[in-house]
């Protein structure tokens, strides 16, 4: 089911106190004026009730690969009538994963094996102008023929606190939202100041050496899509090549 702004509000006794309190701390942190949110665009949305939740179960679960992917269905249908800074925020059932005290490699393996899962269930064919290699500079995640960039924040995460948070958080932004924002636009250029700006007092460290414009030479989706607490990456993307070491971390 996705909610609204005004859902997640007003309706707080159809929720879960786990997904009571994870929204509050989302809401709390799209609204503080003391410590700014680095993504202007994440906060206008939230603010003018353009962006849409969901909840999905332990995100380790072959029930949580379902949920996500009857949630991206869902939306990709309606995205656009939600306004120009639309995204689909997930938050997952971390509280198992808590009380395990995974690592941030260990959020890292299962944010992966997710969205290789949910991909599994895509009945739609993938969109024939997003190249499928992660290794070239145009692509990006695709659900039901729609590409979006997915954004990732983990309870693990303390340094680089712009992608901490007190469960395992994912967020799809639909590829139209940048038409106006990219390096080709007045527009892009000052909110990448501006979140430049915001990122370096959020995090107190400098931007993640990843984080670059979508279609750049230099630039790989996927490396931005998960970061590390440091300006490292893992050498080769996961999407499409799991690997059995998740095994461990099932429930």
């Amino acid at each position: 089911m996705l909610y609204t702004k005004e859902m997640m509000e007003e309706q707080t006794t159809d929720l879960a106190d786990w997904q009571k309190e994870v929204y509050e701390h989302f809401s709390i942190m799209m609204t503080s004026k003391d410590n700014a949110y680095p993504c202007v665009p994440g906060v206008q949305g939230f603010v003018k009730n353009m962006l849409r939740f969901g909840f999905v179960e332990d995100p380790r679960t072959d029930s949580s690969a379902d949920g996500l992917a009857c949630l991206l269905k869902e939306y990709g249908n309606i995205s656009r009538e939600t306004g120009n800074y639309a995204s689909l925020v997930v938050f997952c059932d971390t509280r198992s994963l808590i009380e395990e005290e995974a690592a941030i490699e260990d959020y890292e393996e299962i944010f992966w094996a997710l969205l290789n899962a949910t991909h599994r269930l895509d009945e739609a064919e993938w969109p024939k102008d997003i190249p499928m290699d992660p290794e070239n500079q145009s692509w990006e995640f695709c659900y039901n023929g729609e590409p979006y960039f997915a954004f990732c924040a983990t309870p693990a995460h303390k340094v680089r606190k712009s992608r901490g948070f007190p469960c395992l958080l994912l967020a799809f932004q639909p590829r139209w939202v940048f038409d106006e924002i990219n390096a080709s636009t007045s527009l892009g250029k000052k909110l990448k100041n501006i979140i430049r700006k915001r990122l370096v007092t959020y995090d107190d460290m400098p931007p993640h050496p990843a984080l670059k414009w979508y279609g750049q030479e230099d630039n790989y989706e996927w490396k931005q899509y998960f970061l590390h607490d440091d300006d490292t990456s893992i050498p080769q993307c996961p999407f499409m090549a799991l690997k059995k070491r998740l095994k461990s971390l099932r429930p």
